[in-house]
């Protein structure tokens, strides 16, 4: 099977039909979706991998109240406080949806 390969540019327009296709694959549970044409990963090739490498999540800026307590335990740490505090909020928020992070 020859390889294509598309960039923005390139693709082609999505059809009612195409939408109607991608819709029942979407419905699929995933086990039900052949795969065989796309070979499995080797954990070498999944050695280099970095999560989240173009991932990069917009920040807002707030104004919090923290226990002066919990403030200083964060910035005993050293520099990059509020990356720990994002870092901490974050896994908790995970937790709570039931994915890691």
């Amino acid at each position: 099977m020859p390889m294509v390969e598309y960039t923005p540019d390139t693709l082609p327009e999505l059809t009612e039909e195409r939408r109607k296709e991608l819709a029942k694959l979407d419905a699929l549970p995933a086990d039900q979706i052949d795969t065989s044409d796309i070979p499995e990963l080797t954990d070498e090739q999944w050695a280099g991998a970095v999560r989240g490498r173009f991932y990069r999540p917009i920040k807002q800026q707030i104004t919090a109240r923290l226990d002066t307590d919990v403030l200083a335990w964060l910035k005993a740490g050293g520099q990059g406080y509020q990356t720990r505090m994002n870092a901490i909020l974050r896994r908790a928020m995970m937790a709570e949806l039931g994915r890691r992070g």
